[in-house]
């Protein structure tokens, strides 16, 4: 898998997952449904189940997995969070992830409900959500600052009239925390994802590969280290249904 700082947690529990099931991990991604997560696990050796609402996109996993050769490890299913009971392998699943999901869905703490079902005894949650902060910064830096100040000052980190947009909200790491915790969830983890790269320009690091080797290391380890984290253009946190045991 990648080398950032989400792929890192997400090997570090399958490996857990692995020893817990004594087999294949069973992987469920909720809105992931292009496989941009789903057949990297599944190159891993996990058995993946994609649940999103858009063909277009559950057409696009397939192609992705048929060309990356893990077809058989790859499951597609139309639908939402609705579609979860049906979708779940039996024993729940050793992972669930919710990446770019939040932003988007009607309700929020329905959804985390739905996700936190899902999992076997001792497994995790892993959601992943975009960042208001950085958004407001980012706004900032390219000179859009009536947008920036427009969206620092939206309790959810939302661009309204007259710019329009899908995204519903947008979180920090306290309100990220927070809706987690409100539905029973315990967060063992929060860190950053693009914490230091979105903000440098690519024409910095053409040609230079110690630019690029060191910037790899400063987002690892800037990824868990606040304030830096609280910037990151995405905030990650992993969670447990209380009850379950994390990896030791």
């Amino acid at each position: 898998m990648k080398s950032d700082a989400v792929y890192r947690v997400l090997e570090t529990e399958l490996i857990d997952a692995r020893r817990r099931r004594g087999g294949v991990p069973e992987v469920l991604d909720i809105g992931g449904g292009s496989g941009v997560w789903a057949v990297p696990l599944a190159v891993s050796g996990c058995s993946v189940t994609v649940v999103d609402p858009s063909p277009d996109a559950l057409a696009t996993l397939r192609r992705r997995a048929g060309e990356a050769g893990v077809s058989e490890r790859v499951a597609a299913v139309q639908g939402d969070t609705d579609a979860l009971r049906g979708a779940v392998p039996e024993g729940g699943a050793d992972l669930v992830l919710g990446h770019g999901l939040l932003e988007y869905v009607d309700d929020v703490s329905e959804s985390l409900r739905a996700l936190a079902a899902a999992v076997s005894p001792g497994a995790a949650v892993s959601v992943l959500a975009a960042n208001r902060y950085a958004a407001v910064l980012a706004r900032a830096l390219t000179g859009r600052v009536p947008e920036a100040l427009r969206l620092f000052n939206d309790p959810n980190g939302r661009l309204d009239h007259p710019v329009s947009e899908t995204v519903r909200r947008r979180f920090d790491t306290d309100s990220l925390r927070a809706v987690l915790v409100s539905v029973g969830l315990e967060v063992e983890l929060m860190q950053g994802q693009s914490v230091i790269s979105d903000l440098v320009p690519g024409s910095l690091l053409e040609g230079s590969h110690s630019n690029g080797d060191a910037l790899r290391e400063l987002e690892m380890a800037a990824a868990a280290q606040p304030p830096l984290r609280d910037i990151a253009t995405r905030l990650h946190a992993l969670a447990r249904v209380p009850g379950g045991h994390a990896a030791q």
